[in-house]
């Protein structure tokens, strides 16, 4: 069964009016929080530091993939009677997301091993088969989506959308084995962040495959409108909410650590205007 990829029909001015808004209020929020990611990295010790830096590395790259989607959907469309008419380069407003993906979220996958209690061996397996299973799932999904029959083909989309969901298992049971194994050994008011950041990646990376199946299910201009939008509001929720909330558990066990006297910190630790360690 064919189907019309999102990239291929034509939106109104409203519809483009509206995906466009949403772009560049994400790039917005990216950039924000890759200024919050950078000015804290001097605020946790050297043990969590790394965390930080995936997260900084995880805004530049979606940042970056967002000012070309911005770009792509002025070039991309032509203006025509009212409608925004897609051009030959109109993909690339779909496989710019993909780009982006295929790095950041392995690096999310960093970010919660970063904070988490794993150490050694454990540690460098739970990256490594988390971020081979997220690249995979990614690479997977762009195949189906973009590459192989255009994104037109319903069983193609269908195969390899199975096909990644199975890597996508691998990476839910990565990040959920990763924060159970740290849960009791973390200082109290770390648990609750981790667990939160944990509950948010897992909720809001449904809404990719969700997006995945409408492309293979419906078309039109509301639908594609409708995909961006989820995908940008996923984007907001998975870069900057999760991010913040494993700032938060760096910045607590760091606190933990000095108090401890496991770690020393030249600056105090301060959450929520309270004092966490001298």
């Amino acid at each position: 069964m064919d189907i019309a990829a999102p990239w291929t029909v034509a939106l109104t001015d409203g519809q483009h009016s509206l995906i466009q808004y949403a772009v560049v209020v994400t790039g917005f929020a990216l950039a924000a929080m890759l200024t919050r990611m950078w000015s804290a990295r001097r605020e946790v010790s050297d043990r969590y530091r790394p965390a930080v830096h995936a997260g900084v590395a995880v805004c530049t790259v979606a940042l970056l993939s967002y000012v070309l989607l911005a770009f792509e959907l002025q070039t991309g469309y032509r203006p025509a009677a009212g409608m925004w008419v897609p051009t030959a380069s109109a993909s690339t407003t779909w496989s710019a997301r993909y780009m982006d993906w295929t790095i950041s979220v392995p690096l999310l996958v960093v970010e919660i091993v970063a904070v988490s209690a794993l150490i050694g061996r454990a540690a460098a397996r739970a990256r490594w088969v988390g971020g081979t299973a997220a690249v995979l799932m990614v690479v997977l999904g762009f195949l189906g989506a973009v590459v192989i029959g255009g994104g037109t083909d319903f069983r193609v989309l269908l195969w390899l959308g199975i096909a990644s969901s199975a890597c996508f298992a691998v990476v839910y049971a990565v990040v959920i084995a990763v924060v159970l194994r740290s849960l009791p050994v973390l200082p109290a008011a770390a648990r609750g962040p981790l667990t939160a950041a944990m509950v948010v990646l897992l909720v809001v990376w449904l809404v990719y495959p969700v997006v995945y199946g409408l492309q293979g299910l419906a078309s039109g201009g509301a639908w594609t409108t409708t995909q961006h939008l989820l995908f940008c509001a996923a984007d907001v929720v998975a870069k900057v909410v999760f991010g913040l909330l494993l700032l938060r558990v760096a910045r607590l066990r760091t606190a933990a650590d000095v108090v401890a006297q496991d770690d020393a910190h030249p600056e105090s630790i301060w959450v929520d205007q309270l004092r966490q360690s001298r």
